[in-house]
């Protein structure tokens, strides 16, 4: 029963031990008043911050800190180069830039690109929207390896003057500039 008791103390009067410097055994770093530290002295608490923490799991660390896909090769078609970039972007965030045929007003575009941007999501395609100019929009998706699903969905709206993907333009089916291609 005595044992039963000093366990009960035990857990309601928690002790932490933490590593505490006494006032003489502190670097000269961390004798400074905060308003003093330089740079480096900040970089050097936050890594003393972090130095006990758990590490991130793989998918909540940055992407530029992510281990990329790997790609099998044997599985991809060389002759298709457009196959090795979709799946090169796998897993990375992707920009890709949409033009609304037809001189729309700021509005107009931004309605037509909202409509677009719907019926991806409808499809499971993630994309974020962003208007970049009066008949010119950002659709960034998160992962990369949808921009070019959602590229064939894009040239095949009736307003859409082109799409470009990694410096790449995609014409519209219905753009001015693809009728002129057919006559």
């Amino acid at each position: 029963m005595l044992f039963i008791y000093f366990v009960f103390i035990l857990t309601l009067s928690p002790t932490t031990y933490s590593k505490k410097f006494k006032e003489n055994e502190k670097p000269n770093w961390a004798k400074k008043d905060l308003r003093d530290f330089s740079d480096a002295d900040m970089e050097r608490l936050l890594e003393q911050w972090e130095e006990d923490e758990e590490p991130l799991e793989p998918d909540e660390l940055p992407e530029h800190l992510r281990v990329p896909p790997q790609i099998d090769l044997s599985k991809l078609n060389t002759a298709n180069p457009e196959d090795l970039l979709k799946s090169s972007k796998k897993g990375r965030t992707l920009m890709t830039f949409v033009s609304v045929d037809g001189n729309p007003t700021r509005e107009e575009a931004e309605t037509i690109t909202k409509l677009w941007q719907s019926g991806l999501w409808n499809n499971h395609i993630q994309a974020e929207r962003y208007m970049v100019d009066d008949d010119r929009a950002i659709f960034l998706f998160k992962d990369g390896s949808q921009a070019w699903e959602a590229k064939d969905f894009l040239i095949q709206q009736e307003r859409c003057k082109g799409v470009t993907i990694e410096n790449k333009e995609y014409a519209g089916t219905f753009g001015q500039n693809a009728q002129k291609e057919e006559l």
